[in-house]
């Protein structure tokens, strides 16, 4: 394992920014693993560590294919975890919306820039991401469609779900976008938690890396083959939405299958206690996305639902 610096800033009253990067194997660059681009995403920094630990012993023991190189990147935003907040911490721009980047634009997109120059020419890349709305998902590998998209190659990856998405404008300035379009195999891999470490699903996200790796000839491994996933695209997610603003209560978790009918969460009053309404599910289906904050806000998605197949 080689441990090296990517891109670094100089600061003038608080340690540089630096984004660092762990090299195993060597030769022709074929996968780069990216963690976290948001201060709040200390899953996604988790499950990098793992893979790390996992990736030295691997290569302790031979079995990183000859002429195969894997960087992993747990980390390229340290200035806002250092100061707990999820986006830059002068101005609140988000690093994964200024990709592939400008290196004399503004901050944000200097950083993007100078990590995407280290990641582009990768053959496969894969990002573990966060949903911009609090909650939990059900494990699942997400790939944007942009005409170079490989759902056969997302499926090497064992997790339940594979989610096709339709870019929106915003989209196109992400990591995942700008590395098909630069002709890498891009994935997202969500994992069940952002904030909160979730060992479970994290060891399922970890595992599921080094099934794909196996797959494609990058390391010698033998692990736990995962799910034959189903395929899905993102607009036939059923959205459930807070008819009322209040105490929010979670009855169902992500990952759980639900008849139409059941209640999903009950959101109350806070200063009364009064019940003001049990969120049902409108179909049967799996829960994709589960909102879990203690408040709940009028005509917001508290839940998203793939619904069974015989539905869609």
């Amino acid at each position: 394992m080689q441990k090296e610096i990517l891109y670094e800033i100089k600061a003038l009253y608080r340690d540089d920014f630096r984004v660092t990067g762990y090299r195993f194997g060597k030769g022709e660059p074929s996968v780069c693993i990216m963690g976290s681009l948001r201060g709040n995403e200390f899953q996604q920094i988790y499950v990098c560590s793992q893979l790390i630990k996992k990736l030295s012993i691997l290569e302790e023991k031979g079995r990183i294919k000859e002429g195969r190189e894997i960087m992993v990147i747990p980390c390229g935003n340290p200035y806002s975890v250092n100061a707990k907040k999820r986006f830059w911490t002068n101005d609140n721009t988000d690093i994964n919306r200024m990709f592939p980047g400008y290196e004399l634009g503004e901050t944000t997109q200097r950083i993007a820039g100078g990590i995407f120059d280290k990641v582009k020419n990768y053959s496969y890349g894969i990002q573990f991401a966060s949903f911009y709305m609090p909650g939990n998902f059900v494990p699942q590998v997400r790939m944007m469609k942009t005409g170079a998209e490989n759902v056969e190659l997302a499926k090497d990856f064992g997790l339940p779900y594979v989610v096709l998405h339709n870019p929106r404008p915003f989209d196109t300035t992400t990591l995942n976008y700008n590395w098909q379009i630069w002709e890498t195999d891009a994935f997202s891999i969500y994992t069940t938690s952002t904030g909160d470490i979730d060992k479970k699903s994290a060891k399922q996200a970890s595992d599921a890396i080094l099934n794909f790796l196996s797959k494609r000839d990058i390391i010698e491994y033998k692990g736990n083959q995962g799910y034959i996933s189903r395929v899905v695209e993102s607009k036939n997610f059923v959205d459930v939405r807070a008819e009322h603003a209040g105490f929010f209560e979670q009855c169902v978790e992500a990952g759980e299958k639900v008849d139409k009918g059941d209640v999903l969460a009950t959101i109350s009053d806070p200063y009364t206690a009064e019940l003001l309404q049990l969120v049902e599910a409108p179909i049967s289906g799996v829960v994709a996305f589960a909102h879990n904050e203690t408040m709940a806000y009028q005509n917001t998605a508290v839940y998203k639902l793939i619904p069974e197949e015989d539905e869609l």
